[in-house]
């Protein structure tokens, strides 16, 4: 088989480049109109979200407009199984039109799969974990290395090792990077904790904290806090129920915009001491520039 790169090709496909639709590169081609109950989803699809509001805005332009870029689509047991354009085909479904213009390809299950990836790649934003999830799962189902698949789809091969290896982090984790609770940078920085235990439990506090990456690298540098820890990072108000709720407050504040826990010693009415709190040089460099970032010269009285 030939193993040419598809990432160009597919552009050529979808009318990206100069010389339009290259009918050689993929095989056998012709345009038609479908009707719409014809045509089967992809079964390779990576993408398992379509948001509605996305789909409910597509539909009301193909309501006025029609669709003017046709599908992509392939022949199977006297039907149609659709290879690119999801988004579109649920569109004119929701549009309630009854035919949709479909190119139709000749091609085999392993091209179809692939032709899918690229285009949810180039085209659109494909989170993190689903893009993982259907690298890994065209390598076991075809075979070859991540070096070949990555020349393939025009990537990067430490964009695909590194997309794969989150697939090891526990389903609680990744639930957390479809819902965009934490992005792949808190993910990836969750695979420096030694257990899926640690990982939940850091992700939880990722989440609660609405830490950064870079504090979460710091949090992952210093091990998972103890439990006494976490209630203090995620609980300021841990202070004795006599603390006056003003320096709880202040607690609260500092805690929220530092990402570190925070105790308020008051002496006096008027005086007393800030403690921050930190557990390695990386967490001391990253406050301290916190700090440098906030500093706002005091005027003189």
């Amino acid at each position: 088989m030939n193993r040419r790169r598809l990432g160009r090709g597919l552009e050529a496909l979808l009318g990206r480049e100069e010389g339009g639709f290259e009918p050689s590169s993929f095989g056998a081609s012709e345009l038609l109109q479908i009707s719409v109950d014809q045509i089967d989803p992809n079964p390779y699809q990576p993408r398992k979200q379509f948001p509605l509001e996305e789909i409910a805005s597509l539909a009301d332009s193909l309501r006025q407009h029609g669709m003017l870029q046709p599908v992509l689509v392939r022949s199977i047991d006297g039907r149609y199984q659709l290879i690119a354009g999801e988004r579109r085909f649920r569109a004119s479904i929701e549009a309630r039109l009854h035919e949709i213009p479909a190119r139709v390809l000749d091609l085999d299950d392993q091209h179809v799969f692939e032709l899918a990836m690229v285009e949810n790649l180039q085209r659109e934003d494909l989170n993190a974990v689903d893009k993982a999830t259907a690298f890994r799962e065209y390598l076991a189902r075809y075979g070859g290395t991540q070096d070949e698949l990555a020349g393939r789809l025009g990537l990067d091969r430490s964009t695909i090792s590194n997309l794969i290896r989150l697939l090891e982090l526990p389903d609680g984790v990744l639930d957390a990077v479809r819902s965009s609770q934490i992005t792949q940078g808190h993910a990836r920085a969750l695979l420096g904790l030694p257990d899926n235990d640690q990982r939940l439990a850091a992700c939880r506090q990722v989440i609660a904290d609405h830490l950064s990456v870079r504090q979460t690298e710091a949090l992952v540098a210093t091990g998972i806090p103890t439990p006494a820890r976490t209630r203090l990072r995620r609980d300021p108000a841990h202070a004795p129920d006599d603390k006056p709720p003003h320096l709880v407050d202040v607690e609260r504040l500092f805690h929220e915009r530092l990402g570190a826990s925070v105790l308020v010693k008051a002496r006096t009415p008027d005086r007393g001491q800030i403690v921050i709190d930190y557990a390695s040089r990386a967490e001391l460099d990253r406050l301290a520039d916190l700090i440098r970032g906030a500093i706002i010269p005091v005027a003189s009285e």
